[in-house]
């Protein structure tokens, strides 16, 4: 088995080639983890997961796909030990036929806890799904690398150069500056490497990779997964992947179990199951479809004068300091950007990570530092916004909101429904019982019973808080909505959903929409217009049948050609 170049040129004990080789070359026609029959149920016997069963063998991926609360994520958590006490688990997991891992609740110890401690990392690594939150955002890439070294037992005088070894396998370009680094000053797919290397550190036999790629655009989707099966390839590993994109992992699995609510819908082969599929929910998720985007006449949009009209947009972040204070370089994040939008209509600006498409929302919405250098000019309904006091301004967010992309990080975890959505009607001084009865009208707009108001964000899925973060831009009667990912952190079933929701009020309430994605199939089921960014620049832009059926610029043709892997 080859070696990769970082760790051949390394002669330590703990990474000899003879240990490496003897922990790996294990028999093909034994499984390294068989699971039987687990089962996860909350106290009041709520089914989690219901008798999940499988093999997975040296070399192999297995697939786990379902929507959001199907029980996917927390089946590979019960293997590592890393759910609540709260939860009881039963059922059998063991490695390579004889070693059980002891993760039935009603035997939990100390003892074991011991165990399952010696397994994570050096035999079971794991790539959580969101690198941001995963990461510690206090410490460096290095320090962050070199805990999973130091775990390892390898010499503090080698984590320098192992670190730098892990980044090259990933392929991170120039590693040792990136070493450096804090997570926030890498992009998405950066930090998901660094996610990747840290797993790698301690050589495990088995990778649980738990959508790996959710906030990425469609190219750095292929290229992480594709990554991941070459490492699993070089290292003789095998690995669980978890997503909730069905079409997404058809390239690299080679089985499938396919859940939904705890339980195991079908099971099989990749290609079987995509050839012949038994269930009607495992069709489902093979043939998502979006509809298709709102037509609007060029006469209708004659006769309005924009809702958005921008011109040589340009943001600029500092990122080195002078000696006395100052900022001695800016780096450009956007430069020159132009759009137009009419009332009623869509405009979707799609790009890779790092490509300024943020940048742009929170420039129109004013949301960001008082570092950032802002210039160009923003008019909404007319009224330029970068000439508005913070006075002024605070009346004029009523016409423009935006929707984030995690529900679950935008909105306060401590407050009920009811609170979060009636809360910018509460700034503008509104009285309660026309605040109560807007709350109840907002609800109803986004598909949502009038007794949710007294809920908290936790009690519910997803696409329920999705639903109420719209809710609390609607309830403000905007005239345009900024949407940051709305559906990244979304099961396709759900996507599809929202996507069929945003068409209707924008139909209904002729608000207007700019929509940030890098899920190409979702842009061109809801925008008239679409705008390719890379680098900042906007690179290609216009109607959005004309730009997917005869794409010009080299980077929008290897945006859709990706998007047509899946």
């Amino acid at each position: 088995m080859r070696l990769t170049q970082g760790y051949s040129m390394i002669n330590t004990a703990t990474y000899n080639e003879s240990i490496y080789k003897d922990k790996h070359l294990a028999r093909h026609n034994e499984p390294v983890l068989s699971v039987d029959q687990l089962s996860i149920h909350t106290r009041d016997h709520t089914i989690l997961v219901d008798s999940l069963s499988y093999h997975l063998y040296q070399g192999q991926t297995l697939a786990i796909v379902g929507e959001s609360g199907s029980g996917k994520s927390i089946a590979s958590l019960a293997l590592l030990g890393l759910l609540p006490n709260s939860l009881s688990i039963s059922g059998q997991a063991t490695l390579n036929n004889s070693e059980k891992l002891p993760i039935d609740s009603s035997t939990a110890s100390h003892h074991n806890e011991n165990i399952l401690k010696s397994i994570r990392g050096q035999r079971i690594g794991m790539i959580f799904q969101e690198p941001m939150t995963a990461l510690n955002p206090l410490h460096t890439v290095a320090k962050q690398i070199a805990e999973s070294l130091r775990l390892y037992g390898v010499p503090k005088n080698q984590w320098r150069a192992q670190s730098i070894a892990l980044l090259n396998d990933v392929n991170i370009t120039d590693p040792e500056d990136k070493l450096n680094r804090y997570p926030h000053e890498l992009s998405g797919g950066q930090r998901q490497r660094v996610m990747i290397a840290m797993a790698l550190a301690q050589q495990p036999d088995i990778l649980i990779a738990d959508e790996p790629t959710t906030a990425l655009d469609v190219t750095l989707q292929h290229e992480i997964l594709a990554l991941l099966n070459t490492l699993k390839s070089e290292r003789n590993m095998a690995m669980i992947l978890i997503s909730h994109d069905l079409n997404l992992v058809k390239r690299y699995s080679d089985e499938i179990i396919v859940m939904r609510q705890g339980q195991t819908i079908e099971q099989g082969r990749t290609a079987d199951i995509f050839t012949n599929p038994k269930a009607h929910y495992t069709r489902t998720l093979m043939q998502q479809d979006f509809g298709q985007a709102l037509v609007i006449s060029d006469d209708t949009e004659g006769l309005n004068s924009p809702v958005l009209s921008v011109h040589d947009l340009r943001v600029q972040f500092p990122i080195e300091k002078s000696l006395f204070g100052g900022t001695k370089r800016w780096f450009e994040a956007v430069a020159g950007v132009d759009m137009t939008l009419q009332r009623g209509q869509a405009l979707g600006i799609v790009g890779e990570s790092g490509s300024g498409k943020t940048t742009i929302a929170l420039a129109l919405s004013r949301l960001l530092s008082n570092q950032a250098r802002v210039s160009g000019q923003v008019q909404i309904n007319g009224q330029d916004i970068m000439a508005l006091s913070n006075k002024e301004l605070r009346l004029f967010r009523a016409q423009i909101q935006m929707v984030f992309q995690d529900p679950f990080a935008s909105i306060n975890p401590r407050l009920t429904i009811m609170q979060i959505v009636e809360e910018g009607l509460l700034v503008q001084g509104v009285k309660k019982e026309a605040r109560e009865q807007a709350v109840k009208d907002s609800l109803q707009t986004v598909h949502l019973p009038s007794d949710f108001a007294h809920r908290y964000p936790h009690e519910l899925s997803g696409g329920q808080r999705q639903r109420v973060a719209l809710a609390r831009a609607l309830i403000m009667r905007p005239k345009l909505i900024i949407l940051d990912e709305p559906t990244s952190a979304l099961d396709s079933t759900t996507q599809v959903t929202v996507v069929n929701l945003l068409r209707e009020i924008q139909q209904n309430m002729q608000i207007s929409y700019v929509f940030i994605s890098h899920d190409l199939k979702v842009v061109r089921a809801l925008c008239q217009h679409i705008m390719v960014l890379k680098g900042g620049v906007c690179v290609e832009s216009g109607a959005t049948e004309a730009l997917f059926t005869q794409p010009k610029h080299p980077y929008a043709k290897r945006l859709l050609q990706a998007s047509m892997l899946d």
